[in-house]
């Protein structure tokens, strides 16, 4: 198979430019003038970013591609679906509300923001693409009814997949609600209470009320925080509840939540390989990924920790897992910064992304979607000044 083509450049300008022409310059170079938008319904798949978390891309990056879509006669609107865990994305009003604060309006951005999937994530479309895992996919709405594809996404690390980057932003930010409880379902987490420190942020960031709080009977790990707080009662997930997202995994202080199996993360990862498959296969498609603000967990956390690595820059190409593994090798090439999660971690994978995950193979997505036929590993990186 021929290389795919990945556009890149970095986030360094010189006097009479800025990062904003930048991106404009570097999208059309990777040919999205090539598209036709005439009067084309044009879905900007964004993530809006949790509220308390400053690590999610500007409206100002999605107002370029905005104009650019318009200047091509395209009618954009910038799109994402309903959550399943607790926090102020879970309907649309509160969704919106999200957006808006954190700078996604018609006055910053030039368009529109749908919530795809409806008021109470429950408006899909049923996709049939019979694949391994996923027979019929749930898709939420105004996605589905878009004439075009652009992924707008903020590349980081991401506490289940290994990193987030266009495959999480489609194949999961897409899913509606019944399709992100799908993708979840193949593991489910379990508590290792010798660890519990009974804090309840687990339980504060179950949406589905599967987390208590039971007598504990075993011994405290010696110097732990538990034995300090002498805690009696220990967290416990009740699986028959549970629907799977992992939520609880990166809430907890000191990781005693674990994902109940080796591979389930794998079998999610091909999960989001098929739901982008059900999204961009019959429709013309487009990506951007902006790896800036490397983060070591998802924006949907409503904080963001120090960056794992300095700031890379931007990247664009019609090929989805070209793109992923573009902006994966280049992260994997930078020095880990001080203080950072991944600078406490032990380095024995040569992989940033595994290393700050150890129970995490992003590749298993990227495999998959070569599997599927949405792209190639294989790419040249064309430098745009």
């Amino acid at each position: 198979m021929e290389k795919s083509k990945v556009y890149f450049t970095s986030m360094k300008v010189n006097a009479g430019t800025n990062l904003l022409k930048k991106l404009n310059h570097l999208i059309k170079e990777a040919g999205i003038a090539n598209i036709d938008f005439e009067n084309k319904y044009t879905a900007i798949k964004i993530h809006f970013g949790e509220p308390g978390n400053l690590a999610y891309l500007r409206p100002n990056y999605a107002k370029v591609v905005v104009d650019l879509v318009k200047e091509l006669g395209g009618r954009p609107f910038l799109t994402d679906c309903n959550t399943l865990y607790v926090g102020r994305r879970k309907n649309a009003l509160d969704h919106l509300d999200t957006a808006y604060e954190n700078g996604y309006n018609p006055f910053a951005t030039g368009c529109h923001v749908i919530i795809a999937d409806g008021l109470k994530g429950t408006d899909e479309t049923l996709v049939p693409i019979n694949c391994e895992y996923v027979k019929e996919a749930k898709i939420g709405r105004a996605v589905m009814d878009a004439d075009v594809i652009i992924s707008l996404n903020h590349f980081k690390g991401h506490e289940s997949t290994g990193f987030g980057g266009a495959f999480k932003n489609l194949g999961m930010g897409c899913g509606s609600r019944a399709g992100k409880m799908e993708m979840h379902s193949s593991g489910k987490p379990n508590v290792n209470q010798a660890l519990c420190i009974s804090c309840g942020e687990c339980r504060k960031n179950c949406a589905h009320d599967a987390i208590s709080f039971i007598d504990y009977t075993g011994e405290n790990k010696p110097g732990s925080r538990a034995e300090r707080k002498n805690a009696k009662k220990r967290a416990f997930i009740d699986h028959n509840k549970c629907v799977g997202c992992g939520r609880c995994i990166g809430a907890c202080p000191e990781d005693a939540v674990k994902a109940g199996t080796s591979e389930a993360n794998d079998i999610l990862n091909c999960k989001i390989a098929e739901y982008t498959y059900a999204i961009i296969k019959d429709k013309p498609n487009f990506h951007i990924s902006l790896v800036i603000d490397v983060s070591p967990y998802c924006d949907c956390h409503a904080e963001n920790d120090i960056p794992i690595v300095p700031d890379i820059g931007m990247f664009a190409s019609f090929d989805p897992v070209a793109l992923d593994q573009a902006c994966a090798d280049a992260v994997n090439r930078q020095p880990v910064i001080s203080g950072s999660v991944l600078a406490e971690k032990e380095h024995c994978h040569h992989d940033h992304f595994t290393d700050t995950h150890p129970d995490t193979n992003w590749e298993t997505c990227l495999e998959h979607a070569v599997k599927l036929g949405m792209g190639n590993r294989e790419y040249d990186l064309i430098e745009v000044e």
